[in-house]
């Protein structure tokens, strides 16, 4: 339960998102984040938690322009909180990064697939699932960027 003491839309939106019920999950989250913004605040991590599920949910829903800003608040408001190589702060830059490719800003998505495989195998180490993920997403940006000696380099 979140501190404002009621987790029901937001259980009920991720049972919808879950069911491929878009039309029905995306209301429900938007409402449930308006209200966790404005009882617990921007930062607070169940606001956080309720914006990247909306996030999740425009994504899905091919709604690029409007998942994209959420995402890059969610990666804000996490590296201050807990700095900028925290595992989930890593997850959420990965995630930022898949968007970007996701919506042809492969510039950007390539930056922040660089700076995450950085940080990732030096704090978890180049073997870790998490290392590899990010480094077969960076050599797949690579590849559609025209870049094939770079993508190369890291199979």
């Amino acid at each position: 339960m979140t501190a404002n003491g009621d987790d029901s839309g937001e259980d009920l939106a991720t049972a919808y998102l879950e069911a491929g019920r878009l039309d029905e999950a995306i209301p429900l989250l938007e409402r449930t984040l308006t209200d966790r913004t404005r009882t617990l605040g921007d930062a607070h991590p169940d606001t956080v938690t309720v914006r990247n599920t909306l996030a999740t949910a425009y994504l899905v829903a091919g709604r690029l322009d409007e998942a994209i800003p959420l995402y890059e608040r969610n990666l804000t408001d996490r590296e201050q909180a807990v700095g900028d190589t925290h595992p989930s702060v890593l997850t959420f830059r990965n995630n930022l990064a898949r968007v970007y490719r996701k919506a042809g800003r492969l510039d950007d998505a390539i930056a922040l697939y660089e700076l995450t495989l950085t940080d990732r195998e030096r704090t978890l180490g180049v073997a870790h699932p998490h290392s590899v993920l990010t480094r077969t997403s960076l050599a797949d940006a690579y590849t559609e960027a025209g870049r094939p000696d770079e993508a190369e380099r890291l199979r």
